[in-house]
């Protein structure tokens, strides 16, 4: 799934970098575009092998499987929205609407496995980092 996810982000990503992305004002700390991709990739896999780690945790994972499949799902959208339909402010307010959806999937697998919950740690810095970045965009363009 999270792969999946990513994958569907990808591709209202890609055509955006070189044409529109790469012509607007970006604030001195953005990062090279060629990290992004290894580093998505590398948290979509922490965040697969977190929800694995609650799926098979033999416990009730109702509530975590719901915020897990939320946060998934604001993951792709903000991509759309950024991206996709070249609209960054909207991004800016719903990328902060996921950082708090990873938040609370974090406590609530906190509950269940810690290890699947510390593995999600690295995926909500990235995320915290994206906002910044977004807010200056938006504040550039």
């Amino acid at each position: 799934m999270a792969l999946g996810a990513g994958f569907l982000g990808s591709v209202a990503t890609t055509p955006a970098i070189d044409s529109w992305y790469a012509n607007l004002q970006k604030p001195f700390f953005n990062p090279p575009n060629w990290l992004f991709a290894p580093v998505w990739t590398t948290l979509y896999i922490f965040i697969a092998i977190a929800f694995y780690l609650i799926w098979t945790s033999n416990k009730k994972i109702k509530k975590p499987a719901i915020l897990y499949f939320i946060q998934l799902a604001l993951n792709t959208l903000w991509s759309i929205l950024f991206f996709g339909l070249k609209i960054p402010s909207i991004a800016l307010l719903e990328v902060i609407i996921l950082w708090i959806f990873i938040y609370l999937t974090i406590k609530s697998f906190y509950k269940l496995n810690k290890t699947a919950a510390y593995l999600l740690l690295p995926y909500l810095a990235w995320v915290s980092f994206a906002t910044l970045l977004n807010y200056f965009i938006v504040l550039l363009n």
